[in-house]
């Protein structure tokens, strides 16, 4: 069986696109760290994020963190994001359960 490109919705995890978007902000994240060599103190220092927060998205603990947030701490990495969005109709059958508010 081929995958869907969203590991979450593979296996029915519900808010597959919202934990897909998040977790894919957090790789970016984790990238812009690397490649500037920044610990998580650092990163901390530099942004006024917590460093623990920073600990967290490089553990992929991200249930704490909205889209907002990661893509503030983006910003504050100095790292610009361009999202792109594809809204089409979902097959039958395969309704997600509802954003959380």
């Amino acid at each position: 069986m081929r995958g869907s490109g969203n590991v979450f919705a593979d296996f029915g995890a519900p808010d597959a696109g919202l934990r897909q978007l998040r977790a894919t902000l957090a790789a970016e994240i984790i990238k812009a760290l690397d490649a500037e060599g920044l610990s998580v103190r650092d990163a901390g220092a530099r942004t006024g994020v917590a460093a623990a927060d920073f600990s967290r998205i490089r553990q992929v603990k991200l249930d704490r963190f909205t889209v907002d947030r990661l893509l503030r701490i983006l910003d504050r990495l100095d790292w610009d994001v361009r999202v792109e969005v594809l809204v089409t109709p979902r097959a039958p059958g395969t309704a997600e359960a509802p954003i959380a508010s």
